[in-house]
């Protein structure tokens, strides 16, 4: 029997933005975290999202007029492809509405007991490895990806990836039986507020044609940080998280830190382990190395600015946004040559790409960089280059397009012949209305 629960739903006022409608369940969502608490997911989470699935498909019944579109994003929204085609399939309206999933990261699925499956009132026959059923627990995302229309990923090379028995975090066998439904589309980033000629928030504006001002920016950031100003060495930076996918084990363990006549800096929190580490190198170094854990926005524009390279070992990276924010600022970044960092960067041209995941191959990557920046003239024509590189939202917002055209195909129902009967519109209910500040707010019943 399913539960039913009361939700309510804001419309954003401003009408300067798009039509951006948010939902409200205090009771699911009202707490510390998002997605859990720092001991992990809360005991209900299981339920929490699936009464997010089945809210935005009440939602998408009400305000079905027109070309819509059901966009889901990772495991927390898989449940909509899988709630509008398993419990909503009698319902004609509702299955002409193309379902997309994207999968920012597919190393979090979403995985729970068999026992959820009932708990969230969906029926017994998709568990089984053709459906939901995954080495003995149900899992999310394998379900959204298997009810989706489209499957999109954060890069090209990210979607190779996911087919490959090392990439695929287990679910590889599903991803591959998507076949060409299966896209991989960069991320863009907003080049109007990363775009060092007008951002208020570093010291000195400079562009491809003039630098000048990044040498002020390099010089200010260096005393920020505590380290000498020095010109005549390399600056390298990092923000991230501090954590094992960032690839904080191969730095800490690298020879660069601790002989290379440069200068690293550190923004961002994560893994004690690795936090401590980059303290005590600091104590060590502290002409060379620096650290801030507290991280912000504003000290990332300046890190980018005054940089000379940015440092993205990753383990993985589905897409990755510093590293095109980092060369709009003529950061170089030095990279392993995976998912989206192989889409964004050119080897030699842009940044610095590597293969092996490891400390000696970090290291002779930064040699590289060494070598590069000796070369001052050659090392100046390739951040004037990496700056006038286009990393907009226009030709990812183009390849969505295709995406949503091939998903709208896809459900295609042709219309009834005037001998047949037109299928039954399912019927609308409403619920009371109430009024807030910066929206209005409607109530909406949803199943789960």
């Amino acid at each position: 029997m399913a539960r039913r629960s009361r939700v309510r739903l804001w419309r954003l006022a401003d009408d300067d933005y798009p039509k951006t409608l948010f939902l409200e369940h205090n009771p699911s969502f009202d707490r510390p975290g998002i997605y859990g608490d720092s001991g992990g997911d809360y005991p209900d989470t299981h339920r929490r999202f699936a009464l997010f699935a089945s809210a935005a498909i009440e939602i998408a019944r009400r305000i079905g007029e027109g070309n819509l579109i059901l966009h889901a994003h990772d495991w927390h929204a898989a449940l909509v492809p899988v709630f509008l085609r398993r419990v909503y399939r009698d319902e004609p309206d509702l299955q002409r509405l193309p379902c997309i999933l994207t999968v920012h990261n597919g190393g979090f699925q979403g995985v729970f007991p068999q026992s959820v499956l009932r708990d969230i009132a969906l029926p017994d026959d998709l568990w089984s490895p053709d459906f939901m059923e995954w080495y003995g627990r149900l899992n999310y995302l394998k379900g959204g990806l298997t009810f989706a229309d489209m499957v999109t990923t954060v890069s090209p090379t990210h979607a190779f990836e996911l087919l490959t028995d090392v990439g695929g975090f287990g679910l590889q066998h599903t991803f591959r039986k998507l076949g060409d439904r299966l896209v991989g589309i960069r991320n863009g980033i907003d080049v109007e507020k990363w775009n060092p000629v007008t951002d208020k928030q570093i010291p000195a504006h400079f562009s491809a044609q003039d630098l000048s001002g990044k040498v002020r920016c390099k010089a200010v950031l260096q005393e920020a940080w505590g380290l000498p100003r020095r010109a005549d060495i390399p600056l390298f930076g990092m923000s991230a998280r501090l954590v094992a996918q960032k690839g904080l084990d191969q730095i800490v363990a690298s020879q660069s830190l601790r002989l290379l006549d440069a200068q690293f800096i550190f923004l961002g929190a994560g893994e004690a382990q690795f936090e401590q580490a980059l303290r005590e190198l600091s104590a060590r170094y502290p002409a060379r190395i620096g650290l801030n854990t507290a991280f912000t926005d504003a000290l990332e524009h300046q890190l980018l600015a005054g940089a000379d390279f940015l440092m993205m070992p990753s383990l993985y990276e589905p897409c990755g946004l510093t590293q095109m924010r980092a060369q709009l600022y003529g950061a170089l970044p030095v990279a392993r040559r995976v998912g989206g960092l192989a889409d964004t960067i050119e080897d030699g041209v842009t940044g610095i790409l590597y293969d092996a995941y490891s400390p000696e191959a970090f290291d002779h990557a930064v040699q590289r960089t060494v070598t590069l920046y000796q070369d001052r003239s050659w090392f100046t024509e390739l951040a004037r280059g990496a700056m006038r590189k286009d990393f907009s939202w226009r030709q990812p917002a183009e390849a969505y397009a295709a995406v949503y055209r091939r998903a709208q195909a896809t459900r295609a129902i042709p219309e009834p012949t005037p001998d047949e009967p037109r299928p039954k519109r399912a019927p609308r209910k409403r619920g009371a209305t109430t009024s807030g500040k910066g929206g209005r707010g409607n109530g909406v019943d949803a199943r789960r």
